[in-house]
């Protein structure tokens, strides 16, 4: 009876240990299993080769319209045909063979056809709706009074997340409408990196833990987040010792850090992100213009929305009176962030605002204050706000603040709120690593569309995702979200127009190859729903992490401009590559830098110029490169070539370039630029005098000793002696 007794003990015993072992094994399988992350497999299309005889034939990839031909199409919608049009029409670059004919057929209609639907607003949001539509088979048309990405989308945190904190509040206030949206946000997340590998990418993100007990809470937080991101997860998030955490983030403070947790979220460059989607709509057909301005609306004797009054306003950067014209549209959407109310009130004056702008301001400093693949986040700073710590571009950014503001078209950083950051990064940097304001390269403030339900009372109206609603006119409006939701956003936008409108979205059978190559589909089945989860943007169908290589090889690249045209462009790397001017030097033999800091060439303002609708000097430095994000005195001090080289391309006379000299000099006080580099002209730019400072801001703006003045260590020799060729030199003995 006792040895029964006792083999059940055994037997029980190993039971329970075969469990735990069978449990074990399963979350380090879980944990450590083999997976598949955006952007490491092979390029769906490979690079090219030489091929007989030895010639080698680069890539050739379909074109959108040009902007005057796309202007034509909106005239025409409203059944204006002048000589313009017909010259446009004369002059179409088409898409690659056989890829027109379906698309523009049907997304152009005939001469007099309005569009299905107008689309107010160039953000993410905008282009994200136009891509959508245009991919359902609609007609589609997007205007935006600036530039692309020129406001909230371009002013992010550069973050493609879920959101950690979202996920804290729902569960400690039992807010099942956060966790919806970090529920959307997670899946979003994956898409966002399957469709577009090359502009973005996962990025590890730690916690500093300063107590022992806080390592469960986050360990518990960061698994329940990759819980919920499920099959859409990639890398799981784990905890970190105090060494090992030092080790990865050599400036974090040593005192009080007993470890880290760290997870892993999505980043990406938001501007050139917002650029693609644009581009990408233009070659399925849609209508995709930048800088025309919306001026009314227009209505029939129903009091229903039929379409929108506009104007160029390059026409007025030219000097010359920007006459209107009609956009007729079976709908219009609102798609505009922080001005949505602007719009609203051209339908209806008396309508309630229901936007809530929040200021976010975000630093940017040198790269030596954070490791190049690993972020930070500080979730309890001094005022309980949270701050981001991550590399981007090669610098580092910080940020965000949350304050109310007004809405403007270019918001300013305040000292308070760039002071504000320093101080919260100086709490957890080694106190022997010095946070200066001398070191703040850029600044900026992103205005943050915060949306109220108008159904609601404003107390408890604010919606912390987005908000879709129809006035009575018809006009829809999509404001709210955030970037890594903006492809969910734009179904909604769209399913609601659908039905608010009778839309008959249908298949495109023969859409354009935007791989460039015939050999492949582009992983998209458009049946006339939405499909946006899986249509890949331009540059990603080519793109694969060594790239680059093939780049250098052909064109002669150095290797930090090839790594940074890959990751910018994708596969149209090639285009921006054979489009960079030799150098006439050994090596690198093509591509002149814009400025020497950065790895920015001539060959992407001709780019942005054939095939991205740049029109402004702004536009490249801001958005098609992001040189003006990452260190205001380089952009202008890029300014004169950037100016000249479009200048070639666009045929600007004297007075457009010294007005767009000025624009540019103004937005860059935008960007942080000191208030005594403002005035400057551009004969003193390129004659040095950018690097002066006066005595009152050398120390906000340059290293805290005097460019002019030098150290003791610096030199033991007079100024002007080369201590190399003179006679007495220790080379020469």
């Amino acid at each position: 009876m006792a040895s029964r007794r006792a083999a059940g003990r055994i037997v029980r015993g190993l039971g329970y240990t075969s469990a735990a072992a069978t449990v074990g094994g399963g979350v380090l399988y879980l944990s450590y299993r083999p997976r598949d992350i955006p952007g490491s497999e092979a390029a769906a299309v490979p690079p090219p080769t030489y091929g007989e005889g030895g010639i080698f034939r680069p890539p050739s990839f379909p074109n959108v319209k040009t902007r005057a031909e796309q202007i034509a199409d909106l005239k025409r919608s409203s059944g204006t045909v002048s000589g313009a049009v017909e010259k446009a029409k004369s002059g179409i670059t088409g898409l690659l063979k056989g890829d027109a004919n379906d698309v523009q057929e049907r997304n152009q209609g005939g001469k007099d056809d309005p569009y299905d639907l107008l689309v107010i607003g160039g953000g993410a949001t905008g282009t994200g709706i136009a891509l959508d539509a245009a991919t359902r088979g609609l007609r589609v048309a997007m205007v935006d009074r600036d530039d692309f990405a020129s406001g909230t989308s371009s002013k992010s945190t550069k973050l493609v997340h879920g959101g950690v904190r979202y996920l804290e509040k729902a569960v400690f206030e039992l807010d099942y409408n956060q966790y919806k949206l970090v529920k959307e946000a997670l899946r979003e997340r994956r898409y966002f990196l399957d469709t577009a590998p090359h502009l973005s990418s996962w990025l590890p993100i730690m916690i500093p833990v300063d107590k022992w007990w806080k390592a469960p809470y986050f360990w518990a937080g960061t698994k329940a987040y990759d819980f919920l991101a499920g099959s859409e997860n990639i890398e799981s998030s784990y905890f970190l010792t105090k060494s090992k955490a030092l080790d990865a983030f050599p400036m974090l403070k040593k005192s009080g850090l007993v470890g880290a947790l760290v997870y892993y979220d999505g980043a990406h460059n938001d501007s050139r992100m917002n650029v693609s989607l644009a581009m990408t709509a233009a070659l399925y057909g849609a209508t995709i213009v930048n800088h025309v301005e919306i001026t009314g609306l227009e209505k029939d004797a129903d009091g229903r929305l039929i379409g929108a009054r506009a104007k160029d306003r390059v026409t007025e950067k030219n000097g010359k009176t920007a006459e209107e014209f009609s956009i007729r549209a079976k709908g219009i959407i609102n798609a505009t962030g922080p001005f949505t109310d602007a719009i609203r009130k051209m339908d209806d004056q008396s309508v309630q605002e229901i936007v809530a702008p929040s200021s976010g301001v975000h630093v940017i400093l040198p790269g030596y204050y954070s490791p190049s693949n690993m972020g930070l986040i500080d979730p309890s700073t001094s005022d309980g706000r949270v701050i981001f710590f991550l590399p981007w571009q090669g610098n580092t950014i910080a940020g965000t603040t949350d304050a109310p503001t007004k809405v403007t078209q270019n918001p300013i950083a305040g000292e308070e709120e760039i002071n504000w950051i320093l101080s919260e990064i100086q709490n957890y940097l080694q106190p022997e690593i010095s946070v200066r304001r001398g070191d703040v390269l850029a600044a900026w403030s992103g205005i943050r569309p915060l949306v109220r339900d108008p159904k609601k009372a404003k107390p408890e109206g604010l919606v912390r995702n987005h908000l879709i609603t129809t006035s009575p006119s018809g006009l829809i409006t999509c404001a709210g979200g955030k970037w890594t939701t903006y492809r969910q956003m734009a179904e909604e936008a769209v399913d609601a127009a659908i039905k608010e409108f009778k839309l008959q979205p249908g298949p495109l059978a023969s859409p354009p190859r935007v791989s460039g190559t015939e050999s492949i589909d582009d992983s998209a089945t458009l049946d006339g729903t939405c499909q946006t989860h899986q249509v890949r943007l331009v540059g990603a169908h080519g793109f694969s992490k060594t790239l680059f290589i093939n780049l250098i090889q052909h064109y002669g690249l150095e290797t930090e401009v090839a790594k940074h045209l890959t990751s910018a462009y994708g596969d149209r790397a090639w285009t921006v590559a054979a489009l960079s001017a030799p150098t006439e030097q050994r090596f690198p033999i093509r591509g002149k830098r814009i400025s020497a800091l950065y790895p920015f060439v001539d060959g992407e303002v001709r780019y942005a110029v054939r095939h991205e609708y740049a029109q402004t000097a702004v536009d490249v430095i801001a958005r098609r490169t992001r040189l003006a994000f990452l260190n205001a005195q380089a952009a202008l001090e890029a300014l004169p070539m950037v100016i000249d080289l479009m200048a070639e391309e666009l045929h600007w006379d004297a007075r457009r370039k010294d007005r767009e000299w000025e624009d540019a000099v103004s937005f860059l006080g935008s960007m942080g630029l000191p208030k005594g580099k403002l005035s400057l002209t551009r004969k003193d730019v390129e004659s040095g005098r950018v690097g002066r400072y006066e005595d009152e801001e050398y120390k906000l703006y340059a290293r805290h000793d005097k460019p002019a003045e030098t150290l003791e260590s610096d030199s033991q020799f007079a100024a002007g002696q080369n201590p190399v060729q003179h006679a007495d030199a220790p080379s020469n003995k």
